[in-house]
């Protein structure tokens, strides 16, 4: 496919994120709007390609966290109104209006610097306001809602769009407390006349516990790419993991009993056995939590990562897999046979979250999309890089 495609590779399985996608449309009501969220190169598995199959599956809005993420698929011919979801800086906002994104905004300040080079440009721009319902963290708080808003008033080119918050918890009580404060929010808005488009608040979790939260606008993230917002998740949503972490042996040596196994030698063999080298380690997002207790699929079965995992290379313990040879696919994340490793599964074992899992995915790993079983595009972004320095 390309001389530059590297044995590790993330398979984008298109398919699978259209099933997903419809399994969410299905969830809500035809008049809930669905934007999905492609931040942090959509979650490990490229913006690009992301962005336009959700644009060709009919999604109404994409969310990225940043200016220049949003850039990026402007550049790329999405047409799709994009939120850039965690606000915008002062010297930002020429880019926002070149490119016609739509800035989250908590901070009049921030309100007037838009407004003002708006006006000089002869523009109008859309703005979402965020309010902090009990996350803590962005968004101006709902007691200031009324002092907000008036000042957000002074600014005419300006078009409130949405207003939207976010969820903290998944918890009956505090998440209760939190839409009963954005309901509160939404109401002081009626009063006022102002009837924003986009209401907003529900991301994967609660757009499943709580229909009251969707408003006319949910946000998935995470369900988007097949994994779930924690375990009790699972089964109550029907998902297919869109990416498949796979690599190929590079090397197999046989080796004796008592042989230290990689750095610091915290792995011995207690037999003779077969160790192969695989060309992925944490410099490609294969975390060195899984050092000693991670495994991976071969031949259908699972062997066990041994010995600390550096920053290219892998090794895993393939003794008792009969006719191993180099080449042989092996499969990091995904299904091979009749099993499968998930990025659930891998997030217990070091202790974080899927996101994290698939966000950290590096770069130099290519992302083949597939349609149907067959690749259909490679994203080789060492290749790019070497290109757009002129070698």
């Amino acid at each position: 496919m390309s001389h530059f495609l590297h044995p590790t590779v993330a398979e984008i399985h298109l398919d699978a994120l259209a099933h997903n996608y419809h399994q969410i449309r299905s969830r809500i009501h035809p008049g809930v709007k669905i934007l999905a969220v492609v931040k942090d190169n959509a979650y490990g598995h490229g913006a690009v390609v992301i962005g336009r199959e959700l644009e060709r599956l009919g999604v109404d809005l994409l969310g990225v966290a940043f200016t220049g993420e949003g850039v990026e698929l402007r550049d790329a011919g999405i047409k799709k109104p994009i939120l850039v979801l965690s606000g915008i800086y002062e010297e930002e906002i020429e880019s926002v209006i070149e490119y016609d994104l739509i800035p989250m905004v908590f901070n009049g300040e921030m309100g007037k610097s838009l407004s003002d080079k708006a006006k000089r440009r002869n523009r109008r721009v859309k703005v979402h306001l965020k309010f902090d319902t009990g996350m803590g963290r962005l968004g101006v708080p709902v007691e200031e809602a009324g002092k907000f808003l008036e000042h957000m008033k002074e600014f005419p080119n300006l078009v409130i769009d949405g207003v939207a918050s976010h969820f903290s918890m998944v918890g009956e009580e505090y998440t209760r407390g939190q839409l009963k404060a954005f309901k509160g929010v939404a109401e002081f808005f009626r009063e006022e006349g102002i009837r924003p488009t986009h209401w907003h608040i529900s991301s994967s979790a609660p757009m499943i516990d709580f229909p009251d939260s969707w408003f006319n606008l949910v946000r998935p993230g995470i369900m988007i790419y097949g994994s779930y917002p924690s375990r009790e998740y699972v089964g109550r949503i029907a998902l297919r993991p869109v990416m498949r972490l796979r690599t190929a042996i590079g090397f197999l040596k046989r080796v004796l009993a008592g042989t230290k196994i990689s750095y610091g030698g915290t792995y011995i063999t207690q037999r003779e056995s077969v160790i192969a080298c695989l060309p992925v380690g944490y410099g490609d997002g294969y975390n060195r939590r899984l050092s000693n207790g991670g495994e991976v699929l071969l031949r259908a079965k699972r062997v066990p990562v041994v010995g600390r995992i550096c920053m290219d290379v892998t090794m895993v313990d393939v003794t008792d897999v009969a006719d191993v040879v180099l080449g042989d696919e092996v499969v990091l994340i995904g299904r091979q046979g009749g099993d499968e490793i998930t990025a659930e599964e891998i997030a217990e074992k070091i202790g974080t979250i899927s996101y994290e899992v698939l966000c950290t995915v590096g770069k130099r790993v290519p992302r083949v999309s597939m349609r149907g079983g067959k690749p259909i595009e490679v994203e080789v972004y060492v290749r790019r890089e070497i290109e757009q320095r002129g070698h």
